[in-house]
C-alpha cells in the first residue's frame, strides 16, 4: 500500500428535495476528482437530499435505504473509476431516519456510518441518533474513518477511531455562517491530538435561510494545514502520508524530547467521561 494517497474534499451546493439532480452532481464530481488522482473523495453532509428540513414527515420521502439505489449507481461508479467515495445522506432504515454516510468502494458499499452526536439544527432535530459503534474501514488507499459535523466537537469521536487504527479521518459537513471557529481551529487539534490524518468536507450555498461558508480542509497527522479551500463551489486535493497517522511516537530529540499521544494517554483516570448524562 502506498504511503502518500491523494484525497479529494468536494464542496458543492447541494438541493434540497432534488435527490436525483443532486446524485448526477455528486457522480460528475467523482468522474472529475478520480480523474485527477484521487483515491479517496469526500462529500459534505447530506449531499444527496439537502439538510434543512422542517420536519420527519417532509424528510422521510428523500431518505434513502443503505443499500439502496444511489448508493448502488455510485458505487458502480466507484468500481469504474478503482476510487473510494464518502457521501452524506439521509438513511431510511423501516420508520426510522438518520444521517448518514455511506462509504462506496471499488467493491461497492464497503460500509456506512450514521451521526451520533445530533445538534438541535436542520433535520438533526428529528432524526434517530446513531445507533453503531464508531468503525474504521479497511481500503485499498488505506484504513478510514468516518464521522458527520458535530461529532467533531467531542474529541472522544476521533480518538476511539485512532486508537482503532484509523490513518485518516473523513468528516462531512454543513457549518452554517457562526461557527467558522470549528475549521480554523478543532479540526487541526483533533488532527495533532490523535496523530491522524483529517479532511473535512463542508458544502457551499444558502439553503431556507442558512448560509454554509464552505472553508473545507486536509490536515495531516502532524496537525498542520495542507490545504485549506474557500467559500464556493470547488474540489481540493492533497497528497496525505498514511505512514505518519500509524507512527504515533513523535521523537525530536532522542531521550530528550520524545512524545507519544496514545501510550502516554491514563485512562484509569478517565472514568467520568463514560458515566451517563444526569
Amino acid at each position: 500500500m502506498a504511503e502518500m494517497v491523494k484525497i479529494a474534499g468536494v464542496q458543492m451546493d447541494s438541493k434540497i428535495t432534488q435527490n436525483g439532480l443532486n446524485l448526477e452532481r455528486i457522480m460528475d464530481y467523482l468522474q472529475e476528482a478520480a480523474g485527477n488522482g484521487a483515491k479517496i473523495v469526500v462529500f459534505p453532509e447530506c449531499a444527496l437530499t439537502g439538510y434543512c428540513f422542517n420536519d420527519l414527515e417532509e424528510a422521510r420521502p428523500y431518505a434513502e435505504p443503505i443499500p439502496g439505489p444511489s448508493t448502488e449507481a455510485m458505487g458502480a461508479l466507484c468500481a469504474k473509476l478503482d476510487v473510494y467515495a464518502v457521501v452524506g445522506m439521509l438513511e431510511a432504515d423501516g420508520e426510522e431516519v438518520f444521517n448518514a454516510a455511506a462509504l462506496l468502494g471499488p467493491q461497492g458499499l464497503v460500509g456506512s456510518y450514521r451521526k451520533i452526536h445530533l445538534p438541535f439544527l436542520g433535520v438533526d432535530r428529528f432524526v434517530a441518533p446513531g445507533d453503531r459503534p464508531f468503525s474504521v474501514y479497511q481500503t485499498g488507499a488505506g484504513r478510514l474513518g468516518i464521522n458527520i459535523c458535530y461529532d467533531a466537537s467531542f474529541p472522544e469521536s476521533s480518538r476511539i477511531m485512532s486508537l482503532q487504527g484509523a490513518e485518516l479521518i473523513a468528516l462531512s459537513t454543513n457549518w452554517p455562517q457562526g461557527v467558522e471557529i470549528v475549521p480554523d481551529h478543532v479540526i487541526n487539534t483533533r488532527a495533532l491530538e490523535n496523530r491522524i490524518n483529517y479532511i473535512a468536507v463542508n458544502r457551499v450555498g444558502e439553503e431556507r435561510g442558512y448560509r454554509f461558508f464552505g472553508h473545507g480542509k486536509v490536515v495531516g497527522a502532524n496537525g498542520a494545514t495542507i490545504v485549506a479551500a474557500g467559500s464556493e463551489e470547488e474540489i481540493f486535493y492533497a497528497e496525505v502520508d498514511m505512514g505518519a497517522a500509524r507512527d504515533k511516537k513523535v521523537v525530536t530529540i532522542p531521550g530528550q524530547w520524545e512524545v507519544d499521544r496514545m501510550n502516554d494517554r491514563r485512562p484509569e483516570l478517565y472514568g467520568e467521561l463514560v458515566q451517563p448524562n444526569q
